[in-house]
């Protein structure tokens, strides 16, 4: 078994990182977890939150994610960040327009359910999504009841 996989972060406005690593742990939605080489086959739904990727020389690094999916196989990972940013980006004004973008997300499911009364899950899911983009926001040191993000 080799000691690293072929590693692939990919956010809609560019590919954020592509090379060999050791590991890389993901926050899952189901529960954080973490795939080296060899890893069991499988898709990952993920939550917002850190993305830590250990390199092939052993440097770790850090993404900040919105959510998405990781295909990972046991020689590779493809992540795909529905936003995604190095921590070292991660400004208030950046955090503060995923916040935006999850309240958005959590408006939108409220009207549907309002219209339709059968959309409760995807409230609760939008509601979570919320309350994890605003644990990543403190995990980070950044204020998720920031002024500039309307409530």
């Amino acid at each position: 078994m080799a000691d690293t996989m072929q590693f692939d972060l990919v956010a809609p406005e560019r590919n954020l990182m592509s090379v060999p690593v050791r590991e890389v742990r993901l926050p899952g939605a189901d529960g954080d977890l973490a795939a080296m080489p060899g890893h069991t086959p499988a898709i990952v739904n993920l939550r917002p939150g850190l993305v830590t990727v250990v390199d092939d020389k052993g440097s770790e690094h850090e993404f900040a994610i919105s959510g998405g999916f990781a295909e990972i196989n046991n020689d590779s990972i493809s992540l795909l960040a529905e936003i995604g940013r190095e921590r070292s980006e991660m400004t208030q004004e950046v955090f503060d327009d995923m916040m935006r973008t999850a309240i958005r997300k959590k408006e939108a499911a409220e009207a549907r359910e309002e219209k339709s009364g059968a959309a409760e899950t995807a409230v609760a899911a939008a509601v979570k999504l919320l309350a994890d983009m605003e644990a990543l926001g403190s995990h980070i040191g950044l204020d998720p009841n920031s002024s500039s993000v309307p409530r």
